[in-house]
């Protein structure tokens, strides 16, 4: 049985596409070896049946049936069940050297997206790195599975072509020389192929980007009524596509009826020619049968030859295609500052609250207080990612206990600051799983609470009101989850996602728009319970809920990015209420926030929100 690989998947050379697959060839040298070994095996078997054939009839025609004759049957015999042996065990290696080649590909893909953020969106199409995993890993795979018969039928070439030679100098030059001629004409097709199948992995390229951007907007599009249009376009991408397929399969069968018919033409010429020597008494009719085998036996290694330069140069091509996606660079930090988060050192204990500055918008957060925070326009999410360290390219210098964040280790940074977008992100998997992402090992590290394990996950689910997902889900917390969590409902979904912040337990959380999907009665429960979970540790919100709002210790209102008004919800609505305009405008930000969708707005006092959002 084939270990399923865990860890990290190694760092690869990227000056080239070949240092990358010798780099991958040489990740996978234990599996290949074996199957190497049983490669070279059976295709000595496979050169040795023409030997003893032609030896057995010279045998039989000399002595008739005799000792030695039923010697050379019974090492038939044994030479077929080695075989056997060798290609069944050689199969699982050739099978393992293909899983090795396509998964650590796909698995440096996935992990190294992992830790670009939304970079990797920034510099190549989201289409593109999707083929890379669906279509230009299984290249690299293909290559290292027809490596071990390549390197076997070298191995047998060599020997086959030696011992001809000493047997027979014009049969052995003809062989030995003339195959290998046969090759050299069919490879010229190769890299015209390679052309199209280039063309034709682009397309398909373009195709992926083009699906993946039309389901993600497709509400927007019928929204817009722009259905039909993009249905369209990828109609004609789609027979861009099919009609590159095309080409590529046209040269494809050509290049297949040439292995064959060249092949084939040329041990009709070597028989001929045997034949001459045999009656002219220069070879046995054993040494002919034996040459004919042999012949007919090179044409298969010559065929490897033949397919392993084509797979090479689809393996190179998708080489290219991965070093052009791991070389994209993280928002934040570095590769190996992301990857070092994996090992989650020990930190500040998240009990420690923590001071957090914003000094682009003049935000201070005070340490161990739930710290509103309402905006207008897009601001909420973009101090979310400020405060989060999600893009160092930003000039904006944020302060956590004095310290500038892009100064602390990005493991540091991701271990203290936890942020919770607006739009939660569920994956596959059990609802334990889905829960605890740092593991059972992070325990319980809030000191009111001595829980741990399953009451650990039970308690976070209370704060997020989320019992009844638990009743939802056979199994409970044992029960799985579907990609993107399409089994639970949008509020469901969104508390799956605050419990699943909350048990991270960090120094500071921000948590953008929490309980948006959820109704008024919800969102009251979920905002008190929040206030006092979080209670003694850093908690920023960004919301516009006058319920959220009423539990918060501090408001900050941000209008135009900058700290406009700040102080508790009742004492800004009292402000307001006397007319101070940086109240007022704060008035009028929460007041807009609740009534989009609702016409059961908010009263002067900010609290009652009627409706189920």
């Amino acid at each position: 049985m084939l270990d399923v690989p865990t860890g990290h998947p190694g760092h690869p050379p990227l000056s080239s596409p070949l240092a990358l697959l010798r780099w991958t060839v040489r990740g996978g040298r234990r599996v290949l070896a074996g199957a190497i070994v049983l490669g070279i095996i059976s295709s000595l078997c496979g050169a040795l049946v023409p030997l003893v054939l032609g030896q057995a009839l010279d045998a039989g025609l000399t002595d008739g049936l005799s000792t030695r004759l039923l010697w050379l049957a019974l090492a038939l015999l044994g030479i077929g069940l080695v075989d056997a042996a060798a290609i069944s065990l050689g199969h699982a290696g050739e099978v393992g050297g293909w899983l090795h080649g396509s998964f650590s590909s796909s698995r440096l893909i996935g992990h190294h997206v992992t830790r670009t953020g939304a970079a990797i969106g920034d510099e190549l199409p989201t289409g593109e790195v999707v083929n890379t995993v669906a279509s230009d890993s299984f290249h690299i795979g293909n290559m290292l599975e027809l490596l071990p018969a390549l390197i076997g039928g070298l191995v047998a070439y060599v020997v086959v072509a030696v011992y001809m030679l000493q047997q027979s100098v014009t049969l052995g030059l003809v062989v030995a020389l003339g195959l290998p001629l046969v090759t050299v004409v069919v490879s010229f097709l190769i890299k015209p192929l390679h052309a199209r199948q280039k063309a034709q992995r682009d397309a398909a390229g373009r195709l992926a980007t083009l699906a993946t951007d039309t389901v993600s907007g497709l509400r927007i599009l019928r929204g817009i009524g722009g259905e039909d249009v993009f249905a369209e376009r990828y109609r004609v991408q789609s027979q861009q596509v099919r009609a590159q397929g095309v080409r590529v399969a046209a040269l494809s069968s050509v290049l297949e009826g040439l292995q064959i018919l060249l092949p084939g033409l040329f041990v009709a010429c070597v028989v001929w020619l045997g034949a001459n020597l045999a009656m002219a008494g220069e070879i046995t009719p054993g040494q002919l049968v034996t040459f004919y085998g042999f012949t007919a036996f090179l044409s298969q290694p010559l065929r490897w030859i033949t397919h392993f330069i084509n797979f090479a140069t689809r393996a190179r091509v998708a080489a290219r295609k991965l070093i052009a996606v791991l070389e994209v660079t993280p928002d934040a930090g570095t590769v190996a500052e992301s990857e070092a988060a994996d090992a989650r050192p020990a930190v500040v204990p998240a009990a420690t609250a923590a001071t957090l500055v914003d000094e682009a918008s003049g935000l201070t957060v005070a340490p161990g207080l739930l710290t509103a925070v309402v905006t207008t326009g897009g601001d909420g999410e973009a101090l979310a990612g400020r405060l989060g360290r999600f893009d160092d390219r930003s000039p904006d210098v944020v302060l956590l206990d004095s310290v500038p964040l892009r100064d602390l280790p990005l493991a540091e940074v991701r271990e203290r600051v936890v942020v919770a977008a607006a739009t939660p992100q569920l994956f596959t998997g059990t609802l334990r799983t889905e829960l605890d992402v740092r593991g059972d090992s992070a325990g319980s590290r809030h000191e009111r609470d001595a829980v741990d394990g399953d009451a650990r996950l039970l308690a976070a689910l209370e704060v997020a009101d989320a019992h009844d997902v638990l009743e939802s889900i056979p199994g409970r917390l044992d029960g799985e989850i579907t990609e993107k969590g399409r089994s639970l409902s949008g509020g469901q979904r969104q508390r799956v996602a605050l419990a699943r912040a909350l048990l991270t337990e960090p120094q500071v959380l921000v948590l953008v728009e929490p309980t948006s999907a959820v109704d008024a009665h919800t969102e009251a429960r979920i905002a008190e319970r929040l206030a006092h979970y979080r209670r003694g540790r850093t908690t920023v919100v960004v919301t516009g809920s006058p319920l959220v709002l009423e539990h918060a210790d501090d408001v900050v209102f941000l209008d135009g990015g900058r700290v406009r008004a700040r102080g508790r919800h009742h004492d800004l609505l009292d402000r307001a209420a006397q007319h101070d305009p940086d109240a007022v405008a704060y008035h009028h930000a929460i007041t807009r926030a609740t009534t989009p969708d609702n016409p059961a707005v908010a009263d002067q006092s900010g609290v009652t929100r009627g409706g189920s959002r």
